[in-house]
């Protein structure tokens, strides 16, 4: 066995040791370590080492998730893999099925590796980025042996590089999460860090990305969870740009009359008359096109809570971001035609994601509006109580679907200005959200962890 292969064996063994594997534990082993590295395997390019589930036999054909390692003594790169045994899954299907497990691993990855989509699919071999890689032809005939059962792998080029140490030790702390070694504080924080610089996120600022997005587009939708910030970045960035603000909102009852134009009863000295009124799409489109060196921005609140073919009427034609002026004018309302929208007009709307009973956004709109996601993110806050917020965060990454994360609460849930106040968020606010989505039949693969969650946090459970 070469010095360099020994050395990452050592090293793997170590991390896995800082981050809750505790390999003298005779009675709870938490892996079971296979090593085929000698001589004859070197030479015939099919040595392998790494970590198998500790039900498993230190020989023969295994089952369910290993942290498998390809390595050489020829200077050539090695290939680092979340892998899955030849017998396929005997403990490990229901794990293969978390989303949040594939999530993770398709951070550790770049360009010279490669993530399935589907962790249980041990049926579709490895893409020809992988099998026909030149780097890897001197272990060609290795991979292609495994090649259905290697859910997550990267190239790795010097195992004993800062880089791929780095890599190894992410893909060693990915392996501990997904056999829950970690089992206090120091455990998590050095698994933490370990996968730190593959999941730093980049700090985006939202309401510089919006406005210039607004610039470009004109007509924006701001979409996600509940609690996410989306009017408050709605109207920042008008404020920002200097705009004059009109604001409605849409309920299930808005209609046309409400938004564009209609005539209302007008009880004025004791007589039932009629009189006209303008909407608030009409209000700021007259003050747009009176005042046009001064930008107007339509605020719509929640616009998939109305039936918005008969909200919208005729206007619909004239959202189009780069409209040209056509010869057909459009009538608002009376005796006020327009043939597009002025340049100063802008419509920023906005759309709660986790709202199970709204009407669907006709597909047309879809294409004349841009699209903005705003996620769930930790704020820097003394009223931020971001220990809640992470639980909850790492319950959603970790159990939900593309889908359910949408439902995940934001970050405006867990601003409380005291201990007390917080425990009475949780237990009035968001507590009963998690539990309507579990009684509606989403995340129940998490409904144990929130239960313990909620438990332990303010001594409630789901299934009382």
């Amino acid at each position: 066995m070469s010095i360099k292969i020994e050395n990452i064996r050592q090293f793997i063994k170590e991390k896995a040791e800082q981050f809750g594997a505790k390999s003298d534990n005779e009675f709870n082993k938490p892996y079971v370590e296979r090593n085929n590295t000698g001589q004859k395997a070197l030479k015939d390019n099919g040595a392998y080492f790494g970590f198998i589930h500790p039900e498993e036999e230190t020989s023969g054909p295994f089952h369910d998730f290993s942290l498998t390692i390809f390595p050489n003594d020829q200077n050539k790169p090695w290939l680092v893999c979340l892998g899955i045994g030849s017998s396929g899954f005997k403990n490990d299907y229901e794990l293969a099925t978390y989303p949040g497990l594939r999530r993770l691993f398709s951070k550790l990855v770049n360009e010279r590796g490669f993530c399935k989509s589907d962790f249980s699919d041990i049926e579709t071999s490895l893409p020809k980025s992988i099998t026909g890689n030149p780097d890897l032809q001197h272990i060609k005939n290795t991979i292609k042996t495994y090649s259905k059962v290697l859910p997550a792998c990267q190239i790795v080029d010097d195992p004993e590089s800062e880089l791929g140490k780095q890599i190894i030790a992410a893909f060693v702390a990915g392996y501990a999460k997904l056999r829950d070694w970690p089992s206090n504080k120091e455990h998590r924080k050095a698994v933490s860090e370990a996968l730190e610089p593959f999941l730093r996120k980049e700090t985006i600022d939202e309401t510089e990305e919006v406005k210039n997005l607004l610039n470009e587009r004109k007509y924006i939708v701001l979409q996600g969870p509940p609690g996410t910030g989306k009017t408050r970045t709605a109207k920042s960035v008008a404020e920002k740009i200097g705009a004059k603000i009109f604001f409605t909102q849409f309920h299930a009852e808005t209609n046309y009359s409400d938004f564009i134009f209609g005539i209302r009863p007008d009880t004025t000295n004791q007589e039932l008359r009629y009189k006209e009124y303008l909407g608030s799409f009409s209000k700021a489109l007259k003050y747009a096109i009176e005042h046009n060196a001064e930008k107007v921005i339509l605020i719509i609140d929640e616009i998939n809570r109305a039936n918005l073919s008969n909200v919208l009427g005729p206007i619909f034609y004239l959202f189009e971001h780069k409209m040209d002026i056509s010869n057909v004018d459009i009538e608002i309302f009376p005796n006020f035609k327009v043939k597009k929208l002025p340049d100063n007009f802008f419509v920023i709307a906005t759309m709660n994601t986790a709202d199970r009973s709204l009407a669907v956004v006709d597909f047309a709109l879809r294409r004349r509006f841009a699209w903005y996601t705003l996620r769930p993110k930790a704020i820097n806050s003394k009223q931020f109580f971001k220990e809640d917020f992470t639980k909850i965060q790492e319950i959603f990454d970790w159990y939900a679907s593309s889908e359910e994360l949408t439902l995940q609460p934001g970050q405006g849930y867990f601003i409380a200005d005291s201990e007390d106040e917080m425990k009475n968020r949780i237990r009035y606010e968001i507590f009963p959200l998690i539990k309507e989505y579990l009684q509606e039949g989403l995340l129940r693969n998490a409904k144990e962890e929130f239960n313990n969650y909620f438990s332990t946090r303010i001594n409630l459970s789901l299934f009382e």
